[in-house]
């Protein structure tokens, strides 16, 4: 995110919903997810000025290891840092 903070905005320009993708097998990428929707919020809201609908994605799930979130444990990310959901992905296997 640092090294792209400045140019998110051109990027989210006239967006009615976002994904933010984290990689289960990294899990600095799912301490950086709300530092995205942080910035996502602060940068684009719908024309009610509520933010855009966000959803979470998991990717890498064919790759999961021991330790990793559980499904309550996500759901309630999702709760408290603003997504209206969030699933599983891979793009290795398909699964989406």
């Amino acid at each position: 995110q640092e090294r792209f903070g400045n140019m998110t905005r051109v990027y989210y320009k006239e967006a009615v919903g976002a994904f933010v993708v984290f990689d289960v097998t990294r899990g600095s990428t799912f301490e950086a997810v709300s530092k995205w929707k942080h910035d996502l919020d602060s940068k684009v809201l719908l024309p009610n000025g509520s933010p855009i609908p966000a959803v979470l994605l998991a990717n890498k799930c064919d790759q999961k290891k021991d330790g990793s979130q559980n499904l309550s444990q996500m759901d309630q990310f999702c709760r408290e840092g603003g997504f209206i959901g969030w699933f599983e992905t891979s793009a290795k296997v398909s699964i989406k």
